[in-house]
């Protein structure tokens, strides 16, 4: 089977020109041609088609993709074994940038005070401050809010690398629970759903049971909360509320 460039351009999402131009710096020759000279391509270019097109959207100039296609060392596995590879990294850096954005918002919602150089180093490269409103919509009016900004106003950089390293801590115990079996209504993990309260009202505000209650239906129901509990482990965030649930209702 063949296809014209037309065809060809509706299935893979470019225009036709673009085409017109890859054939002409010799990128994708199509295979064929129409008794009227009008170009077909066949299976085996709509294969290269797509390796160019997974290169350039990983951000390589068509030079080098021409010579990396070309390279006749390289089977067309090993292309998509590369191509996986740098997708994941991809993946892996967008994930960290999302998550950097989640940190950075909860570090608003806590008033958190760092100089520029001190929150790129917690935080990445976001600013918290971009975030303020959505968290002053949320929290505002609280007492929780304000105690918080009260608290983490006199924070130093040394202080919050101790609350996120506590805040991991609590994550792999919790972690360690779910891949030893236990039920998030065991002792065990509801000893630690009380650690995360009491880490809670330690550095940021008075997390009584009902409002502990109220923050697990949230890393549920708010997804970005959700993924960035789940990078430590797949369905830690449901494992967490399942554990706040149990320990407030024996403490209630």
């Amino acid at each position: 089977m063949s296809w014209s460039v037309g065809q060809v351009a509706r299935f893979a999402g470019v225009t036709v020109r673009t085409l017109h131009h890859y054939d002409e710096i010799g990128l994708l020759h199509p295979s064929g041609r129409s008794g009227s000279g009008h170009r077909r391509y066949d299976d085996a270019d709509l294969d290269r088609l797509q390796q160019i097109l997974f290169y350039r959207e990983l951000g390589f100039p068509l030079e080098e993709v021409a010579v990396l296609l070309d390279d006749p060392d390289v089977d067309p596995r090993a292309h998509l074994r590369r191509q996986h590879e740098l997708l994941s990294a991809r993946i892996t850096r967008l994930q960290e940038m999302a998550a950097a954005v989640e940190r950075a918002m909860e570090a608003k919602k806590m008033g958190i005070n760092l100089t520029p150089e001190e929150k790129f180093e917690l935080f990445g490269d976001f600013d918290p401050d971009d975030h303020a409103e959505e968290t002053e919509q949320r929290w505002g009016g609280t007492d929780a809010y304000k105690e918080s900004q009260r608290r983490a106003a006199s924070y130093t950089k040394e202080d919050w690398q101790r609350i996120q390293r506590e805040a991991d801590e609590v994550n792999a115990r919790f972690v360690a629970l779910m891949e030893a079996g236990e039920e998030p209504e065991s002792e065990a993990a509801m000893a630690a759903a009380e650690e995360h309260r009491r880490w809670i009202s330690s550095n940021h505000y008075d997390c009584s049971y009902e409002m502990h209650t109220g923050l697990a239906e949230m890393y549920v129901t708010d997804e970005r909360f959700t993924r960035n509990i789940d990078r430590a482990r797949p369905g830690l965030a449901a494992y967490l509320r399942e554990a706040i649930l149990a320990n407030a209702v024996r403490h209630l």
